[in-house]
């Protein structure tokens, strides 16, 4: 490296924990300095994954929102709450990318993981594409994609996605920092995978099941709304909400 380039996280969760971590770790080693993080604390994460605890102890400083943000070379985004505006991601002077854990352009938005199911999609993945204004627009710059296997549930997708979003992630920031990577316009794609977008408001739709369906789609809408930690799907039963779960 000729010089050492400053880099903004934006993240939460645990995967942003993880990719969080991976570039305190190895910053250094590939020419980076980080210059601060943004993030949104969550409590149900637990101390584990306490992105701010990781940031004091390593003398990074905790930015509090992306208006403060000074300018940079690169923004990178993970799993962050806020949509940036373009005078936001015009601090990177080389470049903003989001990772989202979903194939681009087919899943943009939310709750992609269970359009995914109840689509009967064979196939998913995980994206590295540049910010633009916007949710989830911008080139691709990375992305991995695998097979979805029969019967999968819910967090069975998230689980596979989960890993191979981290992997990505550590396998292509060297190549971020350099510069190198071909972009791709999500627009070039949309003919051979289609496009969609989805909100976080649609969930409590698809997780009320009607006890008229026939039982394929019973199931299927069960396997794709059962996520742990978050209200099962459910139906109504004289006037009584009644839940779906899973038993082991």
């Amino acid at each position: 490296m000729d010089s050492i380039k400053t880099i903004i996280f934006l993240g939460s969760k645990p995967i942003g924990y993880e990719c969080f971590t991976f570039l305190v770790d190895n910053a250094a080693k590939i020419g980076l300095r980080v210059a601060g993080l943004l993030t949104q604390p969550r409590k149900e994460f637990g101390e584990g994954h306490d992105l701010v605890a990781l940031a004091e102890a390593s003398n990074i400083p905790v930015i509090a929102s992306p208006h403060d943000m000074p300018e940079c070379d690169i923004i990178y985004s993970v799993q962050y709450h806020k949509i940036l505006k373009q005078h936001h991601i015009d601090k990177a002077r080389q470049v903003a990318v989001n990772l989202h854990m979903a194939p681009l352009p087919e899943y943009r938005g939310s709750n992609q993981f269970s359009f995914a199911i109840l689509e009967g999609k064979k196939e998913f993945g995980t994206t590295i594409h540049q910010m633009a204004a916007g949710v989830d627009n911008g080139d691709i710059l990375f992305q991995k994609r695998f097979p979805i296997k029969e019967g999968w549930w819910v967090h069975d997708l998230y689980e596979q996605t989960y890993k191979s979003s981290l992997n990505l992630f550590r396998q292509t920031l060297g190549h971020i920092v350099e510069g190198k990577y071909t972009p791709v316009a999500q627009e070039l794609l949309v003919g051979k995978y289609g496009t969609s977008m989805h909100y976080r408001r649609e969930m409590g739709a698809l997780k009320a099941i009607n006890l008229k369906w026939d039982k394929e789609k019973i199931e299927l809408h069960i396997r794709a709304t059962s996520m742990p930690g978050f209200e099962p799907p459910f139906c109504w039963i004289d006037g009584e909400k009644m839940y779906f779960t899973r038993t082991y």
